[in-house]
């Protein structure tokens, strides 16, 4: 099998969009996680379960998507599907909303982190020791 016939496939089977689509929906979770569980009183170690497990699942969903083929009938196997019925053209601007979705999250998320931390810090810097 030639390298270009690889990257052909690739695309044909859609796993490029699977791994932006996961590295996007992990990172926010990640991000979710090391923002909202702390807040929660979560422990540590569940935020570091949350990353092992999101990097875990990365490799597994790439080779669903590979074996795998979402049709209008319903997930099928790959080599039961016709090549040139999934040839189909796909939808140019999802991804956009996709990318637009997360940045909006991820700056929510950022303000959120940055002010609810600035209005405990400041407070306690505003107290007066009991002996000046």
């Amino acid at each position: 099998m030639r390298i270009d016939n690889f990257f052909a496939e690739l695309k044909r089977r859609n796993v490029y969009k699977v791994a932006v689509a996961y590295a996007i929906v992990g990172w926010l979770l990640v991000q979710i996680a090391t923002q909202v569980f702390p807040f929660l009183e979560i422990p540590t170690w569940i935020v570091r379960l949350v990353i092992v497990l999101v990097a875990a699942g990365f490799p597994i969903a790439l080779v669903i998507a590979w074996a795998f083929e979402l049709t209008p009938e319903g997930i099928k196997r790959t080599e039961d599907v016709d090549p040139a019925t999934s040839a189909r053209q796909p939808r140019k601007y999802t991804w956009i909303f996709v990318v637009i979705l997360g940045a909006a999250l991820s700056v929510g998320l950022f303000f959120t982190g940055r002010y609810t931390g600035r209005t405990t810090t400041s407070a306690a810097g505003t107290e007066l020791p009991a002996k000046s």
